[in-house]
């Protein structure tokens, strides 16, 4: 059924663009394609656990010393996974593995909260960065929980579209051609509103439904003061997403 038929809907995402927008025009609708970040290698990526992260940790392997492929899915096996959310999840699946501790909510709360009952004193952790985001709360908790916490970031978010294809955003949503956009990563969230000032941009989304594919996105657009129309009740990727909008904009009967 489509039923997102006639609806014109902006996406942000960058690394799955094309999975996005295919969801969403199976189900009529026509797609803006905006990516506003890049997601680009760190200076210095190691061995650490994001879905991302991991698979540009494999890339960098493969392409460098493909011979410690092996040597380091062992090893990756034989330590316990933590998982945020359902992309590292679902990353580890892609090689065979599993995680053997994900949060119940995708958010650096929620990891805190499952490892509340875990015994981490003496333990050496380590924690992938999500971008450039430093995470002191997680980094905080550990420490104080006496483990030894090795903190790295394997890729860094940089600037997506030239000014002009923002410009030309945030004009089709002022002037109220656009039925939805849909964020999901706090990342493009703040990029559109460093790009311009934030009053305009507050008031462009305002003229549409904003859609978010989580609690620390729907976190990141209140507070810059915008309100949420759709999200996902307790699955935080773009399947249900694309649910998420479809049941908001379906038409009354």
């Amino acid at each position: 059924m489509e039923s997102l038929a006639g609806r014109t809907i902006a996406i942000a995402e960058t690394r799955e663009l094309d999975v996005f927008a295919t969801l969403l025009e199976r189900r009529g609708a026509r797609v803006l394609r905006y990516p506003l970040v890049q997601i680009v290698d760190a200076p210095d990526p190691q061995p650490v656990l994001t879905g991302e992260g991991l698979r540009r940790l494999l890339r960098c392997i493969e392409r460098h010393e493909p011979g410690l492929r092996a040597p380091f899915l062992a090893a990756l096996a034989a330590v316990r996974k933590i998982t945020r959310g359902p992309k590292p999840a679902r990353a580890l699946r892609e090689l065979g593995l599993a995680s053997d501790l994900a949060a119940a909510v995708p958010t650096t709360a929620g990891v805190i909260e499952a490892l509340r009952a875990v015994s981490l004193h003496g333990h050496r952790v380590g924690v992938q960065l999500y971008g450039g985001d430093a995470n002191p709360a997680l980094i905080e908790f550990l420490a104080g929980a006496g483990a030894t916490v090795a903190a790295v970031a394997p890729y860094r978010y940089a600037d997506g579209p030239a000014a002009a294809a923002i410009e030309e955003l945030l004009s089709r949503l002022a002037a109220g051609g656009v039925d939805a956009i849909a964020f999901t990563s706090k990342s493009q969230v703040e990029r559109l509103f460093a790009a311009a000032e934030a009053d305009r941009v507050r008031a462009a989304l305002a003229a549409t439904s904003v859609a978010a594919v989580g609690p620390v996105v729907a976190a990141a657009l209140a507070s810059h003061g915008v309100t949420i129309a759709a999200t996902p009740a307790d699955a935080w990727f773009m399947k249900p997403l694309t649910t998420a909008l479809s049941e908001y904009l379906r038409p009354e009967a």
